[in-house]
């Protein structure tokens, strides 16, 4: 069903008005595939013709694009694509910052703590000395990543999980705003046997601190990154910043597209939005920055490689994951964030005369506005 735009946009706005608690009959649920399937194929028509504008784009096993040298792609994105995944590690559940596009934005006060002395592991909840007993019974990960707001609001006790995970020989990365990173935190990371570490630079409008605290961090630890969502603050601010940021020696720039939930989805609402296979819902904005971000960088010969961590990445990322785990052919832990498709998120879209479907044809008998769905 190619539904057309102007039929699209009449049927959203009916379903954008009906109770959270109404569902959707089967039709009235064709014709939110139909609408969804119109505007993520002349995204991905979009996407296609921007990628194809950047030259020596290279993949990994057909599951990610970047461009620049294979040897600084990081290997903790290598381990969440065809090693064992992203083998999370929680710890702290607060920040030091608020940023608009945090999945937790507007909740950082209501985030449950893992616990006085424990750490969550695979959903579990462990103490250090319990890592042994760990690591004799299961497989140990190809890698494992330190995520949950931010680490180093309380960084030195991560330092003895780090050694004892450096001594079994699993490759670790840190996610960090940076703002709180000092010469003396950076080398004890490094002395405890961090891998890698990635500032998410967009956190703090690509402040000079920031950015200094990169460099730094280039001295003791083995490889260090920038993975960021894209946004439009971001790229404005990194064009201002570019060359003091490539001059920190920095190894890769991870490109995140955007991607929304309940929490975040406000501070985009008007935003022209698309869903990934019917899981990831993103500004379109978001993966276009990221594309203009590898042209330039392949066209300048920057020295980091630049990375498309697009919603296609988290979907191999998914695969990858379910697979090593032994499930069943096709299965995925990939989806949807929302309980409930946001139908008004989409109508900025719907509404926008410069964004146009592929194809249209008019509606079957049954799902016209005006008809009755059943």
């Amino acid at each position: 069903m190619k539904i057309s735009k102007r039929d699209a946009r009449i049927w959203f706005s009916f379903f954008a008005e009906l109770p959270e608690e109404e569902p959707l009959l089967p039709r009235q649920q064709e014709i939110v595939y139909a609408t969804l399937a119109q505007i993520e194929d002349a995204v991905e028509r979009q996407n296609d013709a921007l990628l194809s504008q950047v030259p020596g784009v290279k993949t990994l096993m057909g599951r990610t694009f970047y461009v620049g040298d294979e040897a600084r792609f990081p290997k903790g994105c290598r381990s969440c694509l065809t090693g064992t995944g992203l083998s999370a590690v929680r710890k702290t559940n607060k920040c030091n910052l608020n940023c608009p596009f945090c999945y937790n934005a507007g909740e950082m006060d209501a985030i449950p703590p893992v616990g006085e002395g424990y750490w969550e592991i695979g959903g579990t909840r462990y103490r250090v000395e319990d890592l042994d007993l760990l690591l004799s019974i299961q497989k140990k990960p190809s890698g494992v990543a330190y995520v949950y707001l931010e680490p180093f609001m309380e960084i030195e006790v991560y330092l003895p999980v780090i050694r004892r995970l450096r001594e079994a020989g699993v490759y670790q990365h840190m996610y960090t705003n940076g703002t709180l990173a000092t010469p003396h935190n950076l080398r004890a990371l490094g002395e405890a046997g961090l891998d890698e570490l990635r500032f998410n630079l967009g956190a703090s409008g690509c402040a000079d601190r920031v950015i200094d605290a990169i460099a730094e961090a280039k001295r003791h630890i083995p490889s260090v990154g920038i993975e960021t969502p894209m946004t439009r603050e971001f790229e404005e601010a990194f064009a201002r910043k570019k060359d003091a940021v490539l001059a920190t020696g920095v190894d890769f720039i991870n490109c995140a597209e955007l991607h929304l939930n309940e929490n975040n989805l406000p501070n985009y609402f008007g935003e022209n939005l698309y869903m990934s296979r019917h899981g990831y819902v993103s500004p379109i904005f978001s993966r276009q920055i990221t594309l203009r971000l590898m042209r330039e960088a392949a066209l300048e010969g920057w020295p980091p490689v630049v990375h498309d961590c697009s919603n296609r990445t988290k979907f191999a990322r998914d695969l990858n994951l379910r697979a090593k785990e032994g499930g069943w052919f096709g299965a995925s832990s990939y989806g949807s964030e929302f309980a409930r498709l946001p139908f008004a998120a989409f109508l900025p879209v719907l509404e926008d005369e410069s964004f146009a479907f592929l194809e249209e044809e008019e509606l079957p008998h049954g799902y016209r506005p005006g008809e009755i769905v059943l």
